[in-house]
């Protein structure tokens, strides 16, 4: 049946091509510049209504054959123009330079093109001109001075987006799509920032929409999208290349002293005959990643007071191998000595990425298109743990079909990553490679942990000869005699040997995860007429190998399906001022009820002033981690929530709750205390037990009622307002049940004292299950804007958004971390024309304190501090070269900031770059 509707949408799209069929005309002209007369090299052409189009050569002139009637004349810089045409006639046509074009095409807020001030939802745009003149190190860094985005950055290399709250280090709940493609490794089940995404040297223009997008993309919008589009080679053409030499680690508090960061890209791109076009691109980074260094004991089983680099039990938040503590009798607590960060992680990060594209016209209004990424790269990421991804590969091929009123495009990405590893794992399993008796004889991993414990306490107590007792820290350098030391060849053996092992006794990680993904739409609204209706879909399979460490996959064939369709009409009335939208995609993954989502908006516009509101939902699935982890880590099994992957484990069916069971055993075992027999004491405890009841997982919901104004005053002030208010449940949550082997109930419906009697008899197993909240929580927020043109070219944006969460009667426990500032504030100003070849640009950021829950850190709380960024460059062109020339930093101040906890703390980087463009167009 999905075949089939794909094949209903390409037989479609051939019929309306065929249909669109006319008599054609050779236009030739000539396109300057209004002001100075001068040629416009490079400005793009198309007929209306058509996907083939040309450019201008060096001299400015064009030639191009259409059916059409209309020509669209663009270059970034200048006010697009539309300029209507007779046959064969030649046209002389005069741009007018634009200091920023305010109202602006975008297109993923309703998948069609529209006018920026009347799209029906929020929604930012980067073109490429505010990809060139960044004064961050690269356009995606850039994004941060947008309204209502959030950013954390984990390294150098690896930065996170979100908006609207419930902010993570690896969002899960936001979408970033790459030329439609989903940018996301199927394994990890969110995208790694930009690590894998595209060089800004291939950057076109960058759209976001904060807030729920599932009525037109699907689950994984569930907090906003970030689609990128890269130039096409028929209207970007030559050669460019990009050097940028940075320097970073200035000041850090190290005496390891400042680091290079290197950065080459090139790009060229070919057009023949106007019909067949490629393009290549390869870039390169290569860095040192920042320090994750903060060694502030967090341990929380230690008074607040008592914390400290003498606390004999301290947990230092970047150093591994000391989360491993026991209480001794008569000493307290105690922790292992742990190793830092920099001497496990792999600082030294690159990112390689590799693209070729080929495009082919087979008619004026259809295009093929084959792309295919190579990316390889390493980064640091704070998830549950510090994990090194390190030499990660992810293979995307893309074949697209598309015309002016359809497309059909499929693609697969596929992840490789052989080499990456848990850092924190790491420090805990060095430490458990030479320990020593008492004897002097090197124990076994699994006997090392309590061995270090007995060495402690031996020499605590005074019981070793030669070693102070009752010293905290002659103890501990007693327990530590053997220990393998950083820098040493011991260490470095044991370090490379240990990232190879995968599983619970090593630290390495596996994961060559798949996805394929196919989809379609289709435009009505010309054969239509009366409104517009779009018609899409799309069918998507993962495919899971893990080799058994994650997942359950080991030998297996394990895949997830999922599939979707939507349709949105919209309709314009009293005379164009209103425009009413109606959208609905409705999803179903095989693990899950499918879902409806819809979408219902309304525009109302008088002159340049537009008013918005609208009404949307969304939802997210649980991730392909959410469904399928089933990892035994000793005390305790995770255990993902689709039924499939639950079936035999009677985890969810028949257990108790941990609470209840922490009850019954404090009872239990205060009657056994006191001379109860054994029988007797469970038979007098068990009904303190309660049988859990945890649904399988399912999709958390939102619903968001949103209020906008976006208008022009004078083609010179942009103002836009926008307020939300959302309402989220079904929140994925973990929770603890405890199973014991014998039924939960007996036939009664009472507690069966046969599974009381499991728990002291220790015949249990406990379970860590992935399911839902019915917990209700709502959040509002306010954003503004103002942008405003100034003369002779200046330019002024700032914007400031407010977001407050209210956590109704939910229970915290229930509830994702909100993760966001209240506040926040960007200020923008910038002149690419200070003169006819000098520009600059400053971007100044703010943000004020807020606390960050993680699993990093146990969902315990860590204060980000309130902090301000200032990113400036300078920039000089070079005509005869084709070159620029630009000088920038990134936190010009060089205050080292820490944007999510357990994170390492981010300075300064300085750069100057060269971009040659357009040699041999």
């Amino acid at each position: 049946m999905k075949r089939n509707f794909y094949l209903y949408l390409l037989l479609m799209a051939l019929f309306s091509a065929t249909l669109a069929k006319a008599q054609t005309s050779k236009i030739s002209g000539l396109v300057q510049d209004l002001e100075t007369k001068q040629p416009l090299a490079g400005a793009s052409v198309v007929a209306k209504g058509n996907i083939a189009g040309t450019i201008t050569n060096a001299a400015g002139n064009f030639e191009i054959t259409t059916s059409s009637t209309t020509l669209i004349i663009s270059l970034v810089g200048y006010d697009r123009q539309e300029v209507r045409i007779n046959s064969n006639s030649f046209i002389n046509i005069s741009l007018k330079s634009s200091a920023e074009e305010l109202d602006q095409v975008v297109i993923s807020a309703s998948r069609v093109e529209e006018n920026i001030l009347r799209s029906p939802v929020s929604i930012e745009k980067m073109d490429m001109r505010g990809v060139q003149q960044t004064p961050s190190a690269n356009f995606y860094d850039g994004l941060v001075n947008m309204k209502s985005l959030d950013m954390v950055t984990s390294s150098l290399t690896y930065k996170q987006i979100n908006t609207r709250g419930f902010n993570t280090t690896g969002n899960g709940r936001f979408l970033q799509l790459v030329d439609g493609v989903d940018n996301q490794p199927a394994g990890l089940g969110f995208a790694m920032g930009n690590l894998f995404g595209p060089h800004d040297i291939d950057v076109e223009s960058v759209e976001l929409i904060p807030g729920a997008a599932s009525a037109l993309y699907g689950p994984v919008a569930f907090n906003g999208m970030l689609y990128t589009r890269t130039k096409n080679p028929f209207e970007y053409q030559g050669l460019s290349v990009q050097t940028k030499f940075g320097v970073n680690h200035i000041g850090d508090g190290t005496d390891l002293g400042a680091k290079p960061m290197y950065d080459m890209a090139i790009r060229y791109a070919k057009s023949f005959n106007n019909r067949l076009a490629f393009k290549v691109n390869a870039s390169y980074l290569k860095g040192t990643d920042w320090y994750a260094n903060d060694y502030t004991d967090i341990d929380p089983n230690t008074p607040v007071e008592n914390r400290g680099p003498n606390n004999p039990g301290k947990n230092s938040l970047n150093i591994y191998g000391d989360e491993v503590a026991q209480s001794l009798v008569g000493i307290g607590r105690v922790s292992r000595t742990g190793y830092e960060e920099k001497d496990l992680a792999s600082y030294g990060v690159y990112s390689l990425k590799l693209n070729g594209a080929l495009h082919y016209r087979i008619t004026d209004k259809i295009e093929a298109i084959y792309q295919g990424n190579f990316n390889q790269g390493t980064a640091q990421y704070t998830g549950s743990n510090r994990f090194v991804i390190n030499d990660f590969k992810l293979i995307q091929h893309r074949l697209e079909l598309k015309g002016s009123n359809f497309y059909i495009r499929a693609y697969s990405n596929q992840e490789l990553s052989t080499n990456s590893y848990n850092t924190r794992a790491l420090g805990q399993q060095i430490n458990r490679t030479w320990v020593q008796d008492l004897n002097g004889t090197t124990v076994t991993p699994d006997k090392a942990d309590a061995t270090w414990f007995t060495r402690y306490a031996a020499a605590f107590n005074g019981t070793i000869s030669g070693v102070t007792g009752k010293d905290n820290n002659a103890a501990r350098a007693f327990a530590d005699r053997g220990r393998v030391l950083p820098g040493s060849q011991e260490f470095d053996a044991e370090k490379e040997r240990l990232i190879k092992v995968r599983g619970l006794s090593g630290a390495g990680i596996l994961s060559e995860c798949k996805l394929e993904h196919i989809e379609g739409m289709y435009d009505f609204s010309s054969l239509l007429k009366i409104f517009n209706l779009q018609v899409g879909g799309n069918y998507r399979k993962y495919y899971l190998n893990t080799g058994g460490t994650l997942f359950d996959d080991k030998d297996k064939n394990l895949t997830n399906d999922e599939y979707g369709a939507f349709a949105q009409a919209s309709k314009s009335l009293f005379k164009e001022h209103l425009k009413l939208t109606l959208s609905g995609r409705y999803d179903k993954n095989e693990n899950f009820d499918g879902r409806f989502t819809p979408r219902a908006s309304a525009v109302y516009s008088v002159g340049d002033h537009n008013f918005r509101a609208s009404y949307q939902t969304g939802f997210r699935n649980p991730t392909i981690s959410d469904q399928y982890i089933k990892l035994n880590v000793g005390p305790i099994i995770i255990l993902g929530g689709a039924p499939s992957n639950a079936l035999g484990q009677n985890a969810y069916e028949n257990s108790f709750t941990s609470a209840s069971v922490s009850a019954f055993g404090s009872a239990f075992g205060k009657e056994v205390q006191q001379g109860v027999p054994f029988p007797q004491a469970v038979a007098n405890n068990k009904d303190k037990l309660v049988k859990s009841d945890v649904p399988y997982i399912k999709a958390e919901q939102v619903k968001s009622y949103e209020i906008g104004y976006k208008g022009l005053f004078g083609k010179k002030l942009l103002v836009d307002l926008n307020y939300y208010y959302s309402q989220y449940t079904d929140f994925i949550i973990n929770t603890v049940v405890i199973r014991p082997n014998s039924n939960v109930l007996a036939a009664d419906g009472s507690v069966n004292v046969a599974a009381a009697g499991d728990i002291p008899a220790g015949n249990i197993q406990a379970f860590q299950l992935y399911t839902n909240a019915t917990d209700k929580v709502s959040i509002q927020g306010v954003s503004a804007g103002l942008t405003y043109s100034l003369p002779k070219s200046y330019r002024l944006n700032a914007n400031a958004t407010w977001a407050s969460f209210n956590i109704l009667d939910a229970n915290p426990n229930n509830i994702p971390a909100f993760n966001t500032p209240e506040w926040k504030t960007n200020l923008v100003f910038s002149n690419p024309k200070v003169t006819e070849n000098l520009g600059f640009s400053i971007a100044w950021h703010w943000q004020d304190s807020f606390d960050w829950y993680g699993s990093f850190t146990e969902m315990r709380p860590g204060k980000i501090n309130a902090y301000n960024l200032l990113d400036a460059q300078i920039s000089y062109k070079i005509p005869s070269l084709k070159t620029i020339v630009k000088l920038g930093a990134a936190n010009l101040t060089n205050k080292y900031i820490v944007q999510a906890y357990g994170s390492p703390a981010v300075g300064g980087l300085y750069y100057v770059s060269l971009n040659f463009d357009q040699i041999f167009r």
